[in-house]
């Protein structure tokens, strides 16, 4: 406890520990998830805005608002975008925001646990790159996730696309200091990212893949939906596409919990579309 803080800023203290330990409850129902995101995410901000270098708080809005955008608005885009594509372009546009978002929360965070932290990120200097203590991690992880979610979707920005080095250096960074965080969250994310990144590395790729696998004891679906899109697919390789999506449906019979729900559904959608996307 904090001698100097006041009761109300124990309150909020309190209240933020709370909120963050609730971002990490386990939930397997897609719509429930998706009618009780909302509040939690608004309350947990205005919370947050209360003590913006709360690490546990920031990872969990940051990563609930990247959940959020990846599972129930940029997967929505892609699955309208056949019948409706100015439809699908809004929806884009508003995950944009919403990575945005995440993205500027978890930066505070990280900000003002470290400062001066962005500049040291965009130092040229790797000498000058901050360094990175397993307790920020997570936030970073979900900085870096956004961060490339918000990329993705704003090809048409080049400003917005030129931090894609940025992104995939805090990545490292994370990755540098905890590499097997999240049951290989952080491994397949690294795997997305260099087959992302102009010039990557199938062969690295993979490994990254292969090890979040591994980290994941086979129940990640999510890695297993990452490499199916990001070599299998890059690879023309149907075969290879359509038995890694398999693994990820049965990672979800294996452990059902919200992350592998969301990635199932996309591996079915992924596997009735398969004649389009080959």
């Amino acid at each position: 406890m904090c001698a100097a803080c006041t009761p109300r800023q124990l309150i909020i203290r309190s209240v933020a520990d709370e909120l963050a330990g609730q971002g990490q409850a386990p939930e397997n129902d897609l719509g429930l998830a998706r009618d009780a995101s909302a509040f939690y995410l608004k309350l947990s901000e205005s919370v947050l805005r209360e003590t913006p270098g709360n690490l546990k708080l920031s990872e969990a809005v940051a990563g609930g608002f990247t959940q959020y955008a990846f599972a129930f608005v940029a997967f929505d885009a892609d699955r309208i975008e056949n019948k409706d594509v100015k439809a699908a372009q809004k929806l884009r546009e508003r995950a944009a925001r919403l990575y945005e978002r995440a993205h500027r929360h978890a930066m505070t965070a990280l900000e003002v646990n470290t400062p001066g932290f962005a500049k040291a990120l965009e130092s040229p200097v790797a000498a000058n790159w901050p360094r990175l203590n397993k307790e920020q991690v997570g936030t970073a992880y979900w900085a870096a996730a956004s961060w490339g979610g918000l990329i993705s979707l704003s090809k048409d920005k080049p400003d917005i696309v030129a931090d894609l080095p940025l992104a995939i250096r805090l990545a490292g960074l994370a990755y540098a200091s905890d590499p097997e965080w999240g049951e290989g969250a952080l491994a397949s994310l690294m795997g997305s990212f260099e087959t992302a990144r102009p010039g990557g590395s199938q062969q690295q790729a993979t490994i990254y893949f292969d090890k979040a696998i591994a980290l994941g004891k086979g129940k990640n679906a999510g890695a297993f939906v990452s490499k199916a899109e990001g070599i299998a697919q890059a690879a023309n390789d149907r075969p290879a596409f359509e038995a890694l999506l398999r693994q990820a449906l049965a990672a979800c019979e294996a452990r059902h919990e919200l992350a592998n729900e969301v990635m199932c559904e996309r591996a079915h959608w992924l596997l009735d579309n398969a004649d389009d996307i080959f």
